[in-house]
């Protein structure tokens, strides 16, 4: 994508943010929001995933170390064709796969995550066993300063 393509899908990733926490009238959509740019990039521009192959066993990982900020990252992940973009409107919901924080049962989700300052071991765990079995996937966590 070029830089326009980004700018535009990064809206996107904006208006599915302020859906599903209105949706849901609960979340933090200021963290979410201020991570956008980073969930757009990462999984329109950077990550090698492929949404029809989730589990790929060389895809890319990510690691949401501030789990409440999940509607950020569910908007990236629905944009990118993970899931549909309509069940955005079901965050929190009784049954829906997109919890208050993410959870493994959501496709495109590497790790369940919730308490901070978990992430980053994690994070470093997968990155270290991806160079000790000489697989070329990479692993990304985005930190909140709450855990910093």
């Amino acid at each position: 994508m070029n830089n326009l393509e980004l700018q535009k899908m990064a809206n996107e990733v904006r208006k599915g943010i302020v859906t599903a926490v209105h949706a849901a009238k609960s979340g933090h959509p200021g963290g979410s929001l201020s991570a956008a740019d980073v969930y757009t990039y990462l999984y329109f521009e950077e990550m090698n995933i492929d949404p029809k192959e989730p589990e790929k066993a060389d895809r890319d990982r990510f690691v949401l170390s501030k789990g409440h900020t999940a509607p950020g990252l569910y908007a990236a992940l629905a944009n990118r064709g993970f899931f549909p973009v309509e069940d955005l409107k079901k965050l929190r919901q009784i049954g829906s796969c997109l919890q208050g924080h993410p959870c493994l049962h959501t496709p495109g989700i590497d790790m369940s995550s919730g308490s901070l300052g978990q992430g980053i071991s994690v994070a470093a765990g997968m990155a270290v066993s991806a160079k000790l079995s000489n697989d070329g996937y990479r692993v990304y966590t985005l930190l909140g300063d709450g855990e910093l």
